[in-house]
C-alpha cells in the first residue's frame, strides 16, 4: 500500500527543504500521497471524517513539517487533536493506526550539534520528540522514527553547495521511506 505523507508547512511558498521534499515525492505517485494540510485547510476547518478515510486507505503514515518551537506547526497539533479520536485512534475498539508504520521528516533550523546534550539546546531532537512517538505508541502505531535536515537556517544563506545538499537530502529522505 502507498505511504500517506501528511506535510505541515505554513508557507510551503517560501520553503527551500521541505519543498524540494515534496518535489521528490511527487515524483512516485504510485508510492506517495503527499497531502499539504494548509493548502487542504487554509481556514483551518479540518473534515475529521476525510482525514480518518485518507489514513485508513495508507499503509503507512509520515508526518513532514519544519520544526516550530521545538514543537510541529499550529495546524498539525490540531490535526492530532481533532483526526486522533478516541474509538478511532485510541481506546479499547480502535484499530485504525495498530501496527500502521509511522515516522517523522522534520527540517530543523539549528544544527544537529545544536540538538544535543551538548549544544546550545541542550537535548536531542528525540527527546523533543517524545511527545509524538508516545502518542504513536498509545494508538498502538509502529513508529519507526525520524528523518532530518538539520541547520535549515544556516543554508539559506548565499550557498553554492545547497542545490547539491537538497538533491541529497530528497533522495535520503526518499531511501528512509521506501525502508519504513
Amino acid at each position: 500500500m502507498k505511504t500517506l505523507v501528511i506535510v505541515t508547512h505554513p508557507n510551503m511558498e517560501t520553503s527551500i527543504v521541505n519543498k524540494r521534499w515534496v518535489e521528490e515525492l511527487r515524483k512516485y505517485p504510485d508510492k506517495y500521497t503527499v497531502h499539504e494540510l494548509y493548502k487542504a485547510y487554509p481556514d483551518g476547518k479540518i473534515d475529521v471524517k476525510k482525514e480518518q478515510e485518507l489514513v485508513e486507505a495508507h499503509g503507512n503514515l509520515v508526518f513532514q513539517f519544519p520544526v516550530y518551537w521545538w514543537s510541529s506547526p499550529p495546524l498539525l497539533k490540531q490535526w492530532f487533536d481533532e483526526v486522533f479520536t478516541h474509538g478511532w485512534a485510541y481506546g479499547s475498539k480502535a484499530e485504525a493506526l495498530i501496527n500502521k508504520k509511522t515516522a517523522l521528516a522534520l527540517t530543523a533550523g539549528g544544527t544537529e550539534h545544536d540538538f544535543s546534550a551538548e549544544g546550545s539546546l541542550g537535548k536531542t531532537l528525540d527527546q523533543f520528540l517524545v511527545p509524538l512517538e508516545t502518542s504513536f505508541s498509545f494508538c498502538k502505531a509502529d513508529y519507526r522514527s525520524f528523518y532530518a535536515f538539520y541547520g535549515a537556517e544556516h543554508y539559506l544563506a548565499d550557498n553554492s553547495d545547497l542545490p547539491l545538499l537538497l538533491d541529497r537530502s530528497a533522495q535520503g529522505y526518499v531511501e528512509f521511506l521506501n525502508n519504513l
